[in-house]
């Protein structure tokens, strides 16, 4: 795996208020205007706001959004293959991860899975054909 980290996401009730919130940080917003989720440009990191329920739920339909159960916290990293996703979930889970949701074409056109680490942090590992990177292999979001 590539030592690096694409997108935290943070699962967030009121995306709005999220959203005012962290510009008014000073934080720059992409000019993707992806619906439902909004990117914000950081030093090779990318942070996305995504509601709490459907973070939770792209997990796993029986996913709870509840904080306790789910901490509306994933962290994603993006490869540059298709193959990569198969093969960096497997190596997690050999190394002691456990799969949460097995690697599948998804509904925004790439291709993912996530797998929790030994403390239960997750990770999703994803791809698609349209993305691109640093020569650093940050991700490039507009």
């Amino acid at each position: 795996m590539e030592p690096r980290v694409s997108i935290i996401s943070l699962g967030v009730t009121d995306l709005k208020r999220s959203t005012d919130f962290y510009k008014a940080l000073g934080l720059p917003p992409s000019n993707d205007p992806a619906p439902g989720i909004v990117f914000f440009r950081t030093s090779g990191t990318c942070l996305a706001l995504y509601p709490l329920e459907k973070l939770a739920e792209d997990i796993s339909p029986e996913q709870s959004s509840e904080r306790g159960a789910f901490s509306g916290i994933t962290l994603a990293h993006n490869t540059r293959t298709k193959a990569e996703v198969d093969q960096l979930l497997q190596l997690a889970e050999a190394s002691g991860g456990k799969i949460m949701k097995p690697a599948q074409d998804v509904f925004w056109g790439g291709y993912s899975g996530y797998f929790a680490d030994p403390d239960g942090h997750l990770w999703e590992i994803a791809w698609a054909d349209f993305w691109k990177f640093n020569p650093d292999g940050s991700l490039i979001i507009d």
